[in-house]
């Protein structure tokens, strides 16, 4: 984007489609400026009545015909939004035309002649942002609502977009503001070495103020569960049936099942929900050593597939000694962060032998060819998932900007609090109760930048 602000001038009017490409029984088409109404009124010609759309109220449909002259381009369905009362908080216009694409393009290449502007990506939401509808997580919320692929991806996209995670960080903004003002007036009479408030007041406040953003910060680790999905490899030596259990699990044929070992080489992943939370299940090559540099090439991303996993089902045939599996247990448990990741041990092929150890915690005896055990082993990665101490209604951080900018927070306000038990002197304090506040802001949106806002729109569809 060459230049946001100037991109959302005022009387700047774009247009951009509303629906995905391609071909569909209908498209939309959204118009946004000063002037959008009335462009649209000079093309427009109502079926029923004779009302322009610029007399129309606003949130109206107008069922009629866009015109380039005398050629009907095509029949339409304009509804109007009118500003503030639109999504943008400027004039709007919708129109809902069938979904050809030449018709589409025949319309937009309309307005362009009427100096209107192709949209940027995300440019609609960013005139909402600039004109006070949405704060800048909210707009980042948005994004996440329109790539939700689970119940609780969408049911978490849903509360930021309402305010919930916003007004709490304004909440806790304006306790430091509280305290920072303070400060500050302490600094304008340092000459007469002045306190304002108690320090053990001071004390109070930053304490609980950082305890509510370690909670925060806490929650990260289930929302970017939630978010992202939990990614699972399937690991284990070749022809040990890992992509017959990657095609049991997801109930269809994904990966391609041979006798031929080492007929994986390369990694293939693949999704699934469960119990409304997303799974990203990951078929790796056969672990062996092999003179096949592009089987080698294979292996080597496996391991990079287990570093990054964070639930490992590690495959093994029924006639893998007991003596194999505590070995594979205690070099997992030295190689591995195992806070961070957990490991299945599963006994494929237990229809065609009794494996030779039991079952336990970290044991699910399989057939995946028979689809027998499937749904113990989707049990056992449920139980797994670390959605900590969050419950339903919790306000949780899932954005990793929000993230970042709580975890500077939180160190900031730590120093603060370090300083006031050593009566460090005041100015020295403001300075880092200024960055506290600095870095709660640019959650928000009330301290940005270009070029934070160019990152965060950049990634926004067109029309949207």
């Amino acid at each position: 984007m060459d230049g946001l602000r100037k991109l959302s001038a005022k009387n700047d009017n774009i247009i951009a489609p509303a629906t995905a490409p391609g071909i569909g029984a209908i498209a939309v088409l959204r118009i946004s400026g000063a002037d959008a109404i009335t462009l649209c009124s000079t093309v427009f010609e109502s079926i029923k009545g004779k009302k322009k759309l610029v007399d129309a109220a606003s949130h109206t449909a107008h069922f009629g015909n866009i015109k380039d002259g005398d050629r009907i381009l095509d029949e339409v369905l304009v509804t109007v939004f009118k500003a503030p009362h639109s999504y943008t908080s400027e004039n709007t216009v919708e129109i809902s035309c069938h979904g050809s694409t030449y018709i589409q393009q025949e319309i937009i290449k309309l307005f362009l002649a009427k100096g209107v502007r192709i949209a940027e990506p995300g440019e609609f939401t960013l005139r909402a942002f600039y004109n006070g509808k949405l704060d800048l997580s909210q707009a980042e919320a948005v994004a996440d609502l329109i790539h939700s692929t689970s119940e609780s991806e969408h049911q978490l996209a849903i509360q930021q977009i309402r305010g919930g995670f916003s007004n709490e960080i304004k909440k806790l903004r304006e306790e430091i503001i509280r305290f920072a003002s303070l400060i500050e007036l302490e600094l304008d009479f340092s000459e007469e070495d002045v306190e304002f408030a108690d320090r053990k007041d001071f004390i109070a406040l930053i304490t609980k103020t950082k305890a509510a953003i370690q909670h925060l910060i806490d929650s990260f680790s289930a929302g970017n569960v939630i978010k992202n999905g939990v990614p699972v490899a399937i690991v284990g030596k070749p022809n040990v049936g890992k992509s017959t259990l990657l095609n049991a699990l997801l109930n269809e044929e994904r990966a391609i099942v041979s006798s031929i070992a080492g007929t994986t080489r390369d990694t293939i992943e693949d999704e699934i929900n469960m119990n409304g939370i997303k799974f990203r299940f990951i078929d790796t090559a056969g672990i062996r050593e092999t003179s096949d540099e592009i089987e080698s090439i294979g292996i080597e991303k496996t391991f990079e597939k287990i570093a990054l996993a964070s639930i490992v089902l590690y495959l093994l045939d029924p006639s893998t000694p007991e003596e194999e599996l505590a070995s594979l247990r205690k070099s997992f448990s030295e190689k591995s962060n195992s806070d961070r990741r957990s490991l299945i041990f599963v006994f494929n092929k237990s229809d065609l032998a009794t494996p030779s150890v039991s079952e336990s915690d970290d044991v699910i005896f399989i057939s995946a060819k028979d689809k027998t055990g499937i749904d113990k082993v989707k049990t056992k990665i449920l139980s797994l998932v670390n959605l900590g101490k969050v419950k339903v209604g919790d306000i949780i951080v899932s954005n990793s900007r929000h993230y970042d900018a709580l975890s500077r927070a939180h160190i900031s306000l730590d120093t603060v609090l370090k300083n006031l038990h050593s009566k460090i002197p005041t100015d020295l304090i403001a300075i880092d109760i200024r960055t506290a506040m600095h870095e709660l802001g640019t959650i928000t949106g009330e301290v940005s930048t270009d070029d934070l806002l160019e990152s965060i729109f950049r990634n926004f569809c067109i029309g949207k």
